[in-house]
């Protein structure tokens, strides 16, 4: 009987805590909104204690949703509005469910492997598609932060700021932000600039979109009429391009196993992910 005991407990001891490599990447959970120490298995009966954990494990879907919202996204959907209208918004639709898969997909392989996305690609596929997938992402991060700094320029040239050193300043702000070697305090800097994207919301409301249309091509895929099809579907390739992009697989990953969450927290951390994939 002690022997089923301490295998149950064993068990019970793997589902809470998951894999890990090393030391730092078992203990306490420090999200920047609450804290779950690593000894806290005990059951979220009430809405409270189930509030303080969401908050808690708040954090890797909602700023990887809102950093693909970056220059490169916002000049290709606002290329697709000024050529055609709402008419490609169908493309965003399509994308739910993919975006939803892919955060749902590397969520599980964090929580339950313990190692990043290039880590489980190096060991399941050996070291050709391990490199080709290090190398690309740091061929499309490379471009992606030129877009960024091109847009932030583009930006402080419309308000009449100094573009040089505007760009300095945000380069040495964002280094600062994730070298402070403090976990909470980078979750908390990403959450505030998460919220500062709901400014987006006054500005759709100032431009008085046509809601019912909006609906309408939300839903029905339809193709612009009397244009040329190739500009089209160039179009929306960039669409889905500019929507689904590598970095995030490789980023929230290892978020998920540098801020230690475990299988335990799946299907909470999954309604979380999964509404925020939604939201792109």
């Amino acid at each position: 009987m002690s022997t089923l005991n301490e295998s149950l407990s064993e068990t019970d001891a793997g589902l809470h805590e998951g894999a890990a490599l090393d030391a730092a990447h078992v203990g306490d959970i420090h999200g920047a909104f609450g804290t779950i120490r690593r000894d806290d298995h005990g059951p979220r009966h009430t809405w409270r204690a189930r509030a303080s954990t969401l908050l808690a494990i708040l954090g890797p879907g909602l700023i990887v949703m809102v950093g693909d919202n970056d220059a490169g996204a916002f000049g290709t959907y606002t290329q697709a509005g000024q050529n055609y209208g709402t008419a490609l918004l169908w493309t965003l639709m399509l994308l739910i469910p993919v975006l939803y898969v892919n955060q749902e997909m590397v969520l599980r392989l964090g929580a339950v492997s313990g190692v990043g996305h290039a880590r489980l690609i190096l060991e399941r596929y050996g070291k050709f598609w391990g490199a080709f997938s290090v190398i690309d992402l740091f061929l499309l991060n490379a471009l992606t932060i030129v877009t960024e700094f091109i847009g932030i320029s583009l930006a402080l040239d419309y308000f009449g700021l100094p573009k040089n050193l505007g760009v300095l300043a945000s380069a040495f702000l964002v280094m600062g932000a994730v070298s402070t070697g403090n976990f909470r305090r980078f979750e908390r800097f990403a959450v505030f600039l998460v919220f500062g994207s709901l400014l987006l919301v006054p500005v759709i409301i100032m431009v008085h979109p046509p809601v019912s249309q909006l609906a309408q091509d939300f839903v029905l895929p339809r193709l612009p009429q009397g244009e040329h099809l190739s500009d089209v579907m160039l179009l929306i390739i960039a669409i889905v391009g500019t929507t689904v992009a590598p970095w995030q697989l490789f980023f929230q990953q290892s978020y998920i196993v540098d801020k230690r969450i475990t299988p335990r927290f799946i299907n909470m951390s999954a309604s979380i992910f999964g509404s925020a994939s939604a939201s792109s």
